[in-house]
């Protein structure tokens, strides 16, 4: 068996999420990429995911690792998974790693990028990618926000409330935001994340920026807490799985 890493991208909007779940309805990104590894190594293949996307989420570098019971050339190997997936989902690079490779336990940080639209009108061609949202925001208030949430920090407010696990303290290496002209973007980088911690992270900055609550009431909500006290849940449209961090890097030569 031969163990690779695969760099991808995808367009979340008709998927149910990355895992693969009984009783839903639409597929996942799960199941497409592991049918088309299933047409190349001819028996079943699971994929490790480094960071488990929501429904609607979308992602520009997601990284998975398999095993394949032949050597492959990676190029090639990339082009051939990208022939079995569907058009939303995409292989961008392939590297083979080291067996012991795990594209979820050695990751050292996950960073996303959430979108929003502050024009009162949206072009077609954005408008799967990012929260229309044309509140008038102070961006001074935002970028407050976003340094009070560097470091170690108690999110279990921040978190779906079927889906909080007992340790709730996550630690977030950088947090920032940049806006051009209409688009507005909040990029965070931990080194993980609970579920819905992001878009509920950007709902309740929505608060703080348009002026419904102030930054102190941010600050208190990161001692601890519980679902209710946080702002609402963005939508995850604008939410990106940008990139994964490894030392040493996947894409360094093996």
């Amino acid at each position: 068996m031969t163990r690779y890493a695969a760099k991808i991208a995808y367009d979340g909007s008709g998927f149910s999420g990355w895992q693969s779940q009984k009783g839903i309805t639409r597929e996942t990104i799960q199941e497409s990429l592991e049918t088309a590894l299933f047409l190349l190594n001819k028996r079943e293949t699971s994929a490790v995911v480094a960071g488990r996307t929501d429904r609607g989420v979308h992602a520009m570098g997601q990284v998975v690792s398999f095993d394949t019971t032949a050597e492959w050339e990676a190029s090639k190997l990339r082009s051939a998974i990208d022939a079995n997936l569907p058009d939303p989902v995409s292989v961008l690079s392939v590297a083979r790693v080291h067996e012991t490779f795990n594209a979820r336990h050695s990751a050292l940080w996950r960073e996303y990028v959430y979108f929003i639209w502050k024009g009162s009108g949206c072009p077609p061609q954005i408008k799967p990618f990012v929260w229309r949202n044309s509140l008038p925001w102070d961006d001074l208030a935002v970028r407050s926000v976003c340094r009070t949430l560097k470091g170690r920090h108690d999110f279990s407010a921040f978190c779906r409330k079927n889906d909080r696990p007992e340790n709730t303290v996550r630690t977030i290496m950088c947090a920032g935001f940049s806006r051009s002209g209409p688009l507005c973007r909040v990029r965070i980088r931990g080194r993980s994340f609970l579920t819905n911690m992001m878009r509920i992270i950007l709902g309740s900055i929505d608060l703080v920026a348009s002026g419904k609550r102030d930054v102190a009431w941010f600050e208190s909500l990161l001692e601890g807490g519980t679902r209710c006290e946080a702002g609402p849940t963005a939508p995850a449209s604008g939410l990106f799985l940008w990139k994964v961090g490894y030392d040493p890097s996947p894409w360094a030569a093996y």
